[in-house]
């Protein structure tokens, strides 16, 4: 509907038309280099933030070289996270916990033979229970030393290491990195740059329309990128080709884009 209303052939703000921001090319770069040289990461921030963009950038970067296990199910035990890491590389994921264990490590010796660097990505790590952390901690010490273990999540995982009894985790950090907000005009230029990929014009949003989407949005790229839409089929709705602020107004009124203290009133 978007798409035939505006005369363009992709759908805007859509994440497959995602380009990592400056800062976010920065931070994969930097886990690159680590993937090489081996290391511990963490890659923290709160929801929205854009830490997935690069994490998928990480894993589809995965070539002849470079090996890359991502365990996206963290909600898990530590046996069964094992067994999620064994499939991950692509090995059999049956048997008793010694078996599970085993063939993730003589999977990643057989990978260092063929000269190719190995990165265990884990998502959502926050959710890992402390114990479990410390489990496959232990587990990935018998990996090669070119292996990369990189932790992406929110920060509470860091203010839980912090604590002296889990010294042994957050001493083998070699990198540790937190994804901000981004400022108001980071947020502008993000936003145009997304109506350049689908080709339209930047008056598509009256000046007014800009300055409140990056208002409501405080910088989280999640919220642009879930906000877009809406206004945009709003506009459709209207029948305009102009999103003003009556469109994006109609939007920031559902319950979902208010604040606790509005919602009171309804």
């Amino acid at each position: 509907m978007i798409r035939a209303h505006f005369g363009i052939d992709r759908n805007p703000f859509a994440n497959d038309a995602s380009e990592l921001l400056p800062h976010q090319q920065l931070i994969l770069e930097t886990l690159r280099v680590h993937c090489q040289q081996g290391g511990f990461c963490l890659v923290m921030g709160n929801p929205g933030t854009g830490k997935s963009v690069v994490r998928e950038t990480l894993v589809k970067g995965a070539d002849k070289r470079l090996m890359v296990a991502s365990v996206t199910r963290t909600m898990h035990t530590y046996s069964n996270t094992v067994r999620i890491l064994a499939q991950a590389f692509g090995l059999d994921h049956g048997g008793n916990n010694f078996k599970s264990e085993k063939r993730p490590i003589e999977g990643a010796h057989t990978l260092k033979q063929y000269g190719r660097a190995i990165v265990t990505v884990i998502d959502n790590d926050h959710l890992l229970d402390i114990d479990t952390l410390r489990g496959l901690r232990l587990l990935l010490g018998d990996f090669p030393r070119n292996h990369n273990l990189v932790l992406f999540g929110q920060p509470e995982l860091l203010s839980n290491l912090q604590l002296r009894a889990h010294d042994d985790i957050k001493s083998r950090i070699t990198y540790s990195v937190c994804v901000l907000k981004l400022g108001p005009d980071d947020m502008e230029a993000f936003l145009l740059a997304q109506l350049d990929l689908t080709g339209l014009p930047h008056p598509t949003f009256s000046p007014e329309t800009l300055w409140l989407v990056v208002r409501a949005t405080d910088g989280i790229l999640k919220r642009a990128r879930n906000l877009a839409p809406g206004r945009l089929l709003e506009a459709v709705r209207a029948r305009k080709r102009v999103v003003d602020l009556e469109n994006v107004n109609r939007v920031l009124l559902q319950p979902h884009w208010r604040e606790d203290r509005d919602l009171d009133k309804i």
